[in-house]
């Protein structure tokens, strides 16, 4: 059974389609010695990002000055990088180098975001709700500080059977997203973490993965070197994929469907990358089921599909389930283009 339907019986805070339709009550709090307490206002990142005037595309973690430097460099990256792209990202592609630059992107990423450091089934309780509901990630793919978020999320194992991670893409030329994070954070800035079980919003990556860890990781720590993982092996994966997951295709529908795909992936698999990466030029939502090597939710997967291979998507829209990565690509920009063909 689609894990959507267990998804459907969950108590969740926040609208499907509208996160900010509860976010007033929710209680923001700030970091202070490592201990998150109440307080009035939201986490802003401490350093501005040139890109496009007022679009913001990363943060700084806690070191403003490598930060600043590397949203600057992103700035100048990513119109660079879109001339080399490949351009319309739904027509055929060359499969030999899409899979060749992912598994290098794999490779400069290989001690984050393929395995879990939680142990088996072992869950963590939310002392703060009797009903936990899913985090949300907005983000975009091809973002470095977002990058090491969502590794953590694959470290951490947050799929589990209590709780699932949204993810809102956010690429440049968002329809949607970019305005819900202004309005519900206060600027266009990435990634942008809600989580409606403790109140918590904020931004900063290298904050946003201590919190992960300090409220879900049952004293774990962050693997070695993931918190500094942004200044040189974090622009490898933009680099290699040449931007792709930055820019809304032009040609997506305008409107999101009214049910969240829902995706089994873990963060450094090369072919669910390629995915993801689509999800992100679609600007399509979707829940986040991480299986990465040791993670409580194979068993799930294995279920459902009869294997361990991911990418996996399930779309309840039009109940439609994939486990090709090429296949998964064709499937969606056919169907949820502006004009969709028939599939």
């Amino acid at each position: 059974m689609s894990l959507i339907s267990l998804a459907s019986s969950q108590s969740v805070l926040f609208s499907s389609t509208n996160p900010a339709h509860n976010f007033s009550s929710l209680s923001h709090r700030s970091s202070r010695n490592g201990n998150w307490v109440s307080g009035r206002n939201r986490l802003h990142a401490k350093s501005a990002d040139p890109d496009a005037g007022t679009s913001q595309v990363g943060d700084a973690s806690s070191e403003s000055k490598s930060g600043s430097a590397s949203t600057s460099f992103l700035s100048v990256l990513c119109p660079l990088l879109k001339l080399f792209s490949g351009g319309d990202p739904s027509r055929e592609r060359n499969d030999t180098l899409e899979v060749a630059t992912s598994s290098l992107s794999t490779l400069a990423r290989l001690p984050w975001g393929s395995r879990s450091l939680s142990e088996g089934s072992d869950t963590q309780e939310i002392s703060n709700s009797d009903s936990p509901t899913r985090l949300q990630l907005f983000e975009f793919e091809a973002c470095p500080f977002c990058r090491r978020v969502r590794e953590a999320i694959t470290e951490l194992d947050l799929s589990v059977e209590w709780m699932y991670e949204q993810v809102f893409p956010c690429p440049k030329g968002s329809i949607r997203h970019r305005e819900m994070v202004r309005r519900l954070g206060g600027k266009e800035q990435f990634p942008f973490l809600i989580d409606p079980n403790t109140g918590v919003s904020m931004y900063e990556s290298g904050d946003i993965v201590n919190y992960l860890f300090q409220q879900y990781g049952k004293g774990r720590s962050p693997s070695t070197g993931l918190l500094e993982s942004t200044l040189i092996t974090g622009w490898m994966p933009t680099i290699f994929r040449a931007g792709r997951g930055m820019t809304l295709w032009e040609k997506a529908r305008p409107d999101p469907p009214s049910k969240k795909l829902e995706l089994f992936s873990y963060e450094n698999n090369p072919y669910a990358r390629i995915v993801r990466e689509a999800l992100c030029e679609l600007e399509l939502p979707y829940i986040l089921q991480n299986v990465g090597d040791g993670s409580s939710r194979t068993k799930l997967l294995v279920d459902i599909t009869g294997s361990k291979e991911v990418p996996y998507l399930i779309d309840p829209n039009t109940s439609t389930q994939i486990g090709d990565y090429k296949k998964i690509l064709s499937y969606l920009f056919q169907s949820y283009s502006a004009s969709p063909s028939p599939v």
